[in-house]
């Protein structure tokens, strides 16, 4: 089944406003960078993120919360856009932070159709207020329900004309789990190839989870913190 869309414009359709839309990547890493402007340039609001962190100011998810298109980020790290933290401190964006790898495994829970599970993380902390808590092995747990989204949009650095997707190093921490979390999955990747070109044994995420995929352009290398050493 070949699931090529000609652009990211069509690869979008039929994403709305006030649906909830899961977005991968790691920091700068791994994002769905030309979908996320087409999202800003599509003009629709009132939507629920998740996603691992918010971009920053002008890159990533951050081109979303510059024009107030998001009504509510469903993240774990938040720490490099400052514009998200003033929508937060003022009101306007409604957060709801979440560890990172309880995060992961609601995605992932999601993707597997398994409603809810416990984790010893969060408990005694803000995250386990209102929800149900456990005992085992001596350890409280607090249970967290599985995420899905309307939409997930992810980032590959291959894929093939069946969907199947090869990601490349750290984008590999949140794009796996989300792309089988999503009703209508949307791949973006740099390099698209014919089916049958992929090595069985390195693909990531199998085909039968994508319903979109297109070929994007324009990628931005964007490092957040650039650290480096004195010359010895």
């Amino acid at each position: 089944m070949n699931k090529v869309v000609s652009n990211v414009k069509d690869a979008l359709f039929g994403v709305k406003s006030n649906m909830t839309i899961m977005v991968g990547g790691f920091g700068l890493c791994g994002i769905p960078e030309n979908a996320i402007k087409e999202l800003v340039s599509m003009n629709i609001n009132g939507l629920t993120c998740i996603s691992n962190n918010a971009g920053v100011d002008d890159f990533g998810l951050g081109l979303l919360l510059q024009k107030k298109q998001i009504r509510k980020m469903i993240s774990s790290y938040v720490g490099e856009n400052d514009e998200f933290e003033r929508q937060m401190l003022s009101g306007e964006l409604e957060v709801d932070l979440i560890p990172q790898g309880s995060l992961a495994e609601r995605c992932r829970a999601g993707g597997a159709g398994i409603p809810a599970f416990f984790t010893p993380a969060g408990y005694g902390t803000e995250v386990a207020e209102g929800k149900e808590i456990r005992v085992f092995n001596n350890k409280p747990h607090i249970l967290e329900s599985a995420l899905t989204a309307d939409f997930a949009i992810v980032k590959a650095w291959k894929g093939d004309t069946e969907g199947n997707l090869i990601y490349k190093d750290t984008a590999r921490n949140f794009n796996p789990m989300m792309a089988m979390a999503g009703k209508t999955t949307i791949a973006e990747v740099e390099e698209l190839v014919p089916a049958g070109e992929l090595d069985p044994n390195m693909i990531h995420t199998p085909g039968i989870f994508v319903q979109r995929i297109f070929k994007g352009s324009l990628f931005e290398k964007r490092i957040e913190q650039r650290t480096v050493r004195k010359k010895d």
